[in-house]
Parts: C-alpha cells; sequence; structure tokens
C-alpha cells in the first residue's frame, strides 16, 4: 500500500524510534492508543445476564448478538431500544435487534402488510427483492418525525439498489417496516448510503467497473460518490469524489457536507455539497482502517480494523497481485471525528479476537459499545473504557 504510514504504537513488539518534531503528533495518537489498548484488555466482560452460551459464549470482554449474519453495518432508532443490522450475505436482508434482550430477528419478510409501493417517488421497482436473495449492506437511518422515519438500504440481492423503507415505533410494540420502493443502479454496486433532509440520496461505489480492491490497496482512486433526487431516473456522479476504495458515507448535519471513507488510505474526505470538485478537508485516521461512519447521536463515529495488526504480519499486503482477504483475525479502534476540526478523539481499542473479526460499524447505546462486522456471524458488544 502507498500513502500510508505504520502507527508504531499498535505494534507493540517494536521499539519506539527517537522521535523527530514531524512525528510528535503521530506518537501523541499512537500514546493514546497504547492507553486505550491497556484499559480494553483490563475491562471486565458483561455480567452473565447479559452473555449467552454455545457458539455464541462471551469471549472477554466481548459479548455477542447471534443470528446476525454479516451484520456490516449498524444504526440505532433514537429514544429507542431498537437496532437494524444489515446482512452481507445472501437473504441476511435485515436484522431487528432488541439491545435489552440482545436478540436479533429477520425484519423484512416481504409479507402484504410490509410492501406499500410509493410508485410516484420510485416508479422503477413494482417489488421489493426477494426475501430469500435480500442481501444489505451499507444502512442509514433518517428521523423526520417523532416516531417515524425512512431507511434508505444498500442491496446486492436480486438487483443493485438502494433499497427505501419506512419506519414507525412507539410504546411496547416493535417499531413497523413498510417497504415504499427502490433506486435501482444498473451495474453500479453501491457500498454506503446517506440521505439530506430533502430526500436526496448519495452513496459511495468502491469499485468501479473494470478497478478492484487490489488497485485501492496500491493507493490508486478506484470509486466515487454517486447522488439521486427524486425527480431524477438515474443516479448521477459527483464529480472530484473519486477516491482509493469509496466506502462509509454521511452527511453533514449543517445539509452543506458531506463524509466519505477512502478505505485504501486510510482517510475521511470532507466535500462541499454543492461544489465537489476538490476535498474541502482531509483526516489520517490513527492507526486504523475506517470502513462505516455514522452520527450515533451528536458523535460522528467511524470504526473499522486496525492497521498495522503483528497477530497478522503488519499491515494489509498484496500478494501474487491479489489483496490479502484479511481473515487472519485483527483489532479493531473506535474513534470520533470532529466535523469542524478533522480530528480524530479514539474511544475504544480492542485486541484480537478469535470469535470477532472484520469489525466495520459501531453505535453506543448507554454504556455498552456495539461493533457490526462484514466477516463475523455476529454483532459483538463490550462495555467501554472506563464505564462502570
Amino acid at each position: 500500500m502507498v500513502h500510508v504510514k505504520r502507527m508504531h504504537g499498535i505494534r507493540r513488539s517494536n521499539k519506539p524510534k527517537p522521535p523527530s518534531s514531524h512525528r510528535f503528533a503521530e506518537i501523541a495518537i499512537a500514546s493514546a492508543l497504547l492507553t486505550l489498548a491497556v484499559g480494553c484488555a483490563a475491562s471486565r466482560a458483561p455480567p452473565a445476564s447479559e452473555t449467552q452460551t454455545g457458539a455464541c459464549a462471551a469471549a472477554a470482554p466481548l459479548a455477542f448478538v447471534c443470528n446476525a449474519e454479516r451484520p456490516e453495518d449498524l444504526v440505532r432508532i433514537p429514544g429507542a431500544p431498537w437496532v437494524i443490522a444489515s446482512g452481507f450475505a445472501r437473504g441476511a436482508g435485515l436484522k431487528l435487534v432488541d439491545s435489552e434482550t440482545r436478540t436479533a430477528r429477520l425484519w423484512f419478510e416481504g409479507s402484504p402488510d410490509q410492501i406499500e409501493h410509493d410508485a410516484a417517488a420510485y416508479p422503477h421497482c413494482a417489488s421489493p427483492p426477494p426475501v430469500s436473495e435480500f442481501t444489505t449492506r451499507g444502512v442509514s437511518f433518517r428521523q423526520h418525525g417523532p416516531h417515524w422515519g425512512v431507511l434508505h438500504v444498500v442491496n446486492h440481492g436480486g438487483r443493485e439498489s438502494i433499497e427505501v423503507f419506512r419506519v414507525d415505533w412507539g410504546g411496547e410494540a416493535p417499531p413497523r417496516l413498510q417497504w415504499n420502493g427502490c433506486v435501482p443502479l444498473g451495474e453500479l454496486v453501491a457500498n454506503s448510503v446517506a440521505t439530506f433532509r430533502d430526500g436526496s440520496v448519495i452513496f459511495t461505489v468502491l469499485t468501479l467497473p473494470g478497478r478492484t480492491i487490489t488497485d485501492f490497496v496500491r493507493g490508486e482512486n478506484t470509486g466515487a460518490v454517486f447522488a439521486w433526487r427524486p425527480s431524477e431516473n438515474m443516479p448521477r456522479r459527483l464529480p472530484g469524489t473519486e477516491l482509493p476504495g469509496n466506502n462509509g458515507l454521511e452527511t453533514g448535519r449543517d445539509e452543506t457536507s458531506f463524509f466519505v471513507v477512502a478505505f485504501g488510505s486510510r482517510e475521511v474526505i470532507k466535500f462541499n455539497r454543492a461544489d465537489s470538485s476538490a476535498p474541502v478537508a482531509r483526516a489520517q485516521a490513527p492507526g486504523f482502517m475506517p470502513d462505516n461512519i455514522h452520527w450515533d447521536g451528536d458523535r460522528l463515529l467511524a470504526a473499522g480494523m486496525t492497521y498495522d495488526e503483528p497477530a497478522c504480519g503488519g499491515v494489509r499486503r498484496i500478494i501474487d497481485g491479489v489483496a490479502d482477504p484479511m481473515r487472519c483475525h485483527r483489532g479493531y479502534v473506535v474513534a470520533e471525528l470532529d466535523p469542524q476540526t478533522m480530528q480524530f478523539r479514539v474511544i475504544a481499542y480492542g485486541e484480537p479476537n478469535p470469535a470477532f473479526n472484520g469489525a466495520s460499524a459501531a453505535i453506543i447505546l448507554d454504556d455498552a459499545l456495539w461493533l457490526g462486522s462484514y466477516q463475523s456471524d455476529r454483532i459483538a458488544t463490550r462495555r467501554l473504557p472506563g464505564a462502570p
């Protein structure tokens, strides 16, 4: 990979080099990561009442929510104990997770009461994807009223599309989900999705046709951001948003900007919504490979695997012309990004865990951290460092 530096604070077996003036900032971040690593290793696992047995038994400091089937992305419903998880496997669909009982169930089952097609807004897809093929990746939830909102979901099952659902919740009953339509993407394969209040949708494409994962591991631009409005037939590419592996995506709270993860260069790039021709600012992730990025309450959280992982022989490599698929278990980092200063603050760090790999998303519920994964069959949870 090019254009990246090793974070020696992650490689604890390395002897630190004498600092030079240009390395002070890097060393400060690495020191913070070391402190958090010690705290994470020492933190206790959730109490027995929060754990499961058998295949989903806790592996300290992590406990798990099973039956999630590669929950690549996570969002929570504001003010309610419900978490929405995507499923990056054929037929994995959407999962509704009860954070109190720590159980997950298939949410969209394709029943007639879950389908309410809005033909005026979405005339190009008259029916939802088959439940048996519904394969979801990035998700984005926007609240529009006290107890309702709209969920946008990247789908690879049966068609490449952004599927659109209305969500209603309140009281003791589980939230209600209704499919309203989709934005067909043709040959484009989306990764993440985000929305603006006016109904505009933006999404990332990790690798455009003809480009590969190996290309962005080399540091080459492979993807872009696309936009769609309800009045438009097809999505349009936003000029200037080409990056090495366009991955996670989120819109700015002021509606004038958006944030894109460049997976290949381990950056978050801020763009102006009105003119995307050049980045507004860049933030280098401290010691990890950010995957998804979302607003979680008032925090803009990014999560991903450790970049320079000693247990895996260091950084991601290209072997015989193919990028390492990163099946070796890596640790993870969750960090908050300040959207104004574009500075990261590390919230939690974890060592490699044989029961969980491929960390790709994070949310915080009370004093617990929840982690999604594009590889594992479960959601991981753990107490935040410093929580009682």
